[in-house]
Parts: structure tokens; C-alpha cells; sequence
């Protein structure tokens, strides 16, 4: 496990699109995923422990936003070749397991997560509801372990993206396992 933080927020990058598989059978895209004030996209995973520390508290974020017009959608983009916890099947397990109120969907040839500038699990991207990106940073103190009454840095951030369209100036960047990249054949 190689340990990575998120590069600082590009205030207004667009969103690339993307369109891919879910484990509910759908094919999903940033224009399907959205709500009508933004966009949460989340590149997790099943393996990573920085994920596991606070997946509790990502359902929890991802289901309040919804109610101010913010949609969450998780992309999956590790080669699970070393990590078969994070295969298709692991991740149709821990969508029901943990009752994901999103879409979890799975970046086989990772070129979404490379779109995107991905970095790590969990590594967060808050748009507002003209796809543009207002936040790029963590969830909340965390690391491997949960740190109790840990201020909500991301839904706080998101919900002002749904109050105003702009995300906070001052972000922490989120720190996690790298993404696990395909090797480059020999």
C-alpha cells in the first residue's frame, strides 16, 4: 500500500465524461449520474483501508446530499489482478453489503480514472450543476482510522456547492492508497 495525497482543487475544470458499467447492470454517465445542483464522483475501492475507515460515513454523506440536489456515483478503477477484493463480483457484495445509495461502477481499462487526474482511494471530486469542479478534498480528518466528531469537510463543502455553486477556498487534500495501475506489458 502506497500512501498518496490529491493534488490541490482546479476551480471550474470540467467534468470528463464517462460511461460505464455499474454493478446494478446499468451503463452510467456523469450527465445520468448528476442531481440537478452537482455531481459527487468518488474513486473508491473495496480493498483500501483508508476506504474501509470511513465507507460508513460516505453512504451517510452521499444519501444527506441527495436532498440538496447533489448525486454521488463511486468509480472502482484498480486492476484487481493483485486484489481480487476489489473484483466486479467483491464490488456487487459491498454495494449491497453497505447499501450504497449510488452508483458504483467499474473503470476496467482505468482511462476514467486518468480523465480525471485520480490518484487514490478515496480520492473525491465535488461539481456544481454545470459540471464544473469546486471541490478536491477530503472527506473528514480521517485516515485509517475514524476520528470521532470529525468536522464533515466534504458534505459542508458540497452543500455550499448546492447553496452556491462554488466550493470553499481553503481544502485538504485527501490521502488514501494510490490506485492500483494495469502493468504496462514487457
Amino acid at each position: 500500500m502506497v500512501r498518496t495525497e490529491t493534488p490541490v482543487c482546479d476551480f471550474g475544470r470540467p467534468a470528463p465524461d464517462f460511461s460505464l458499467p455499474g454493478v446494478d447492470g446499468k451503463i452510467w454517465t456523469a450527465a445520468a449520474s448528476r442531481g440537478t445542483n452537482g455531481l459527487l464522483v468518488m474513486f473508491i475501492c473495496n480493498h483500501c483501508p483508508y476506504v474501509k475507515a470511513v465507507r460508513d460515513r460516505i453512504v451517510r454523506d452521499a444519501r444527506e446530499l441527495q436532498g440538496y440536489g447533489i448525486n454521488s456515483i463511486a468509480i472502482m478503477s484498480n486492476d484487481p489482478t493483485d486484489y481480487p477484493e476489489d473484483s466486479f463480483e467483491n464490488m456487487q457484495r459491498i454495494a449491497r453489503e453497505f447499501n450504497f445509495p449510488f452508483p458504483y461502477v467499474y473503470d476496467r481499462t482505468q482511462e476514467v480514472a486518468r480523465a480525471f487526474g485520480a490518484v487514490c482511494t478515496p480520492d473525491f471530486f465535488g461539481y456544481n450543476r454545470d459540471l464544473g469542479l469546486q471541490y478536491r478534498g477530503r472527506l473528514d480528518e480521517s485516515r485509517k482510522d475514524a476520528v470521532p466528531g470529525a468536522r464533515r469537510e466534504l458534505f459542508e463543502a458540497m452543500k455550499l456547492v448546492a447553496e452556491t455553486g462554488r466550493g470553499p477556498v481553503d481544502q485538504t487534500p485527501s490521502i488514501g492508497c494510490s490506485i492500483k495501475w494495469m502493468k504496462e506489458p514487457e
